[in-house]
């Protein structure tokens, strides 16, 4: 899967085994959480008494977070280059680099880790050594937890739920032409096709913000043939970068939601507004749509939002978000995702 390496730790695709993304927020995070857990661990294991362990952890806190913070930087702008090495070679350049810091750190800060007991330099790179190791290892075991085989099928899983629905949903918008417009009712379902060929198309992969835009404009254009005037969309996309990688079906799920559970039950219709730009270094699509009450809507949207959210998170992780609120008699969607024009 093109975008697992933002998931999983390690990608271990053909290609082989990979370090992990160390520029995806989520690998950040439980590297950090990882690393303090194991200095936590020797604090306790070096301490003489409990009360001692507090001021022993912000020792090896003091030396070990500029390690490995420099470390992440580095690793994050690094990366293309590290995983053109190979793992071996990644790994080499790692231990060396590790050694480089350490060695400068301990130089710098060496009082501060001889105030009460001695610790040598080997000691150091020994702890640093086996956190680094420890790490890479919590990140492969949960690469392999998140194998790109069960993730594909997950994703597969959840776009198949999806497909059922559109199904149904368009084949009635045409059933609705085929006696009064027989005409319309056939350049409809040429519409269809085209729709259907997209979806059935191999969908484990990210695809283009501008695909996922006009399979909604398509969908949408068979709703109007069913909902005439009483459905009315306005479209902000300005400032939307075409290029912009999302997961598959992330957007006509929740327009069909919008016309199903917004716009159909109300006899006056409504307007859907779907908005979609950059800001910053993030892609934000915000679909907005009337509120009818009566909890209708929230029923509805629940599979569509767990679903989508749900690919976002194997996509992602914590990169992206996804939040819905209904305010002022209007239900809002806003998907945040970072901007990305190629696989990482």
């Amino acid at each position: 899967m093109a975008q697992l390496g933002t998931v999983a730790s390690i990608n271990q695709t053909g290609a082989g085994i990979r370090l992990p993304n160390f520029c995806n927020l989520g690998v950040m995070l439980r590297s950090l959480i990882v690393v303090n857990l194991l200095l936590a661990a020797a604090a306790a294991i070096r301490s003489a008494t409990v009360d001692a362990i507090w001021f022993e952890f912000l020792v090896f806190a003091a030396f070990g977070e500029p390690v490995l913070i420099m470390s992440l930087v580095a690793l994050c702008a690094a990366r293309r280059w590290l995983h053109a090495m190979g793992y071996v070679g990644a790994l080499a350049a790692l231990a060396a680099f590790e050694f480089a810091i350490a060695w400068i750190l301990y130089e710098a800060s060496g009082s501060i880790l001889l105030d009460r007991r001695p610790m040598s330099f080997g000691q150091v790179m020994f702890l640093v050594f086996f956190v680094t190791a420890a790490t890479l290892a919590y990140f492969d075991l949960r690469a392999r937890a998140l194998s790109p085989a069960i993730a594909e099928a997950r994703i597969q899983a959840l776009q198949a739920r999806i497909r059922p629905h559109f199904l149904y949903n368009s084949i009635n918008a045409v059933l609705s032409l085929i006696r009064s417009e027989p005409r319309r009712a056939e350049r409809a379902l040429e519409d269809l096709a085209d729709l259907f060929r997209v979806l059935m198309a191999d969908n484990r992969t990210l695809a283009p913000i501008a695909n996922e835009v006009e399979l909604a404009r398509q969908y949408l254009a068979l709703e109007s043939l069913r909902l005439g005037e009483r459905l009315k969309v306005t479209w902000r996309t300005e400032t939307m970068p075409g290029d912009a990688l999302v997961p598959p079906l992330v957007l006509q799920p929740l327009v069909e939601n919008a016309v199903y559970h917004g716009i159909e039950p109300s006899d006056a219709g409504g307007e859907i507004e779907i908005d979609i730009g950059l800001v910053g270094k993030q892609l934000v699509m915000e679909l907005k749509n009337p509120f009818p009450g009566g909890g209708r809507h929230s029923a509805g949207n629940r599979m569509a939002i767990v679903n989508i959210r749900e690919r976002l998170q194997l996509h992602f992780d914590v990169e992206a978000s996804m939040r819905s609120e209904v305010k002022d008699g209007t239900y809002k969607v806003t998907i945040r995702v970072p901007y990305i024009t190629k696989p990482a």
